[in-house]
């Protein structure tokens, strides 16, 4: 896929390249911002404000790393930014549209063909402290290496395996008690 994103960017087609980033992570870039949000329509909107800077931003693009990484980095700030603005903090919202919740017939069926132990791992993960939750859906869901995700949040390399080793611990104790 990184070759088909060089092409766009020899032939300088930035609509052409944004169409293929919206196709290729459009989907990936939703679960990770409603990892950190946990709330479905929020998560939609963050989506659609990380996809304008992306866009705003193609041409500051260098290349240097891959265009996955890069848009992960974008996705990952704007989240952290969001949890720390004021509105977060100060006013409570009320989660009406779960991710969880099932409202139509392809969500039921998905719904009960979805493992338990997978919605349980799912909750665990998302009761973790932030530190830990976004490294572990970067690792396990979307299967970035460790130097990919020292780059994605700009945190050293041991750290990383650190903070990881954490998570698993604390997810195996989440999960040990139910």
């Amino acid at each position: 896929m990184e070759e088909v994103f060089a092409e766009a960017f020899l032939t300088e087609d930035h609509d052409l390249l944004f169409d293929q980033i919206m196709k290729e992570y459009g989907q990936d870039v939703l679960e990770l911002v409603y990892s950190y949000v946990k709330n479905k329509s929020v998560a939609e909107d963050l989506t659609q404000e990380i996809f304008v800077k992306c866009y705003r931003s193609l041409n500051s693009f260098d290349r240097r790393s891959k265009m996955k990484t890069w848009l992960w980095r974008i996705a990952i700030n704007h989240c952290k930014d969001y949890l720390k603005s004021w509105h977060v903090r100060k006013v409570q919202t009320v989660h009406t549209n779960d991710l969880s919740h099932a409202s139509t017939k392809d969500d039921v069926e998905r719904e009960v063909i979805q493992k338990d132990e997978r919605q349980m791992i799912m909750e665990a993960t998302l009761k973790l402290p932030i530190q830990y939750r976004e490294l572990i859906y970067l690792y396990y869901y979307e299967e970035l290496t460790i130097k990919e995700m020292s780059e994605v949040t700009n945190v050293k390399q041991n750290t990383i395996k650190t903070r990881l080793r954490r998570a698993k611990e604390l997810l195996k104790d989440a999960l040990g008690e139910e």
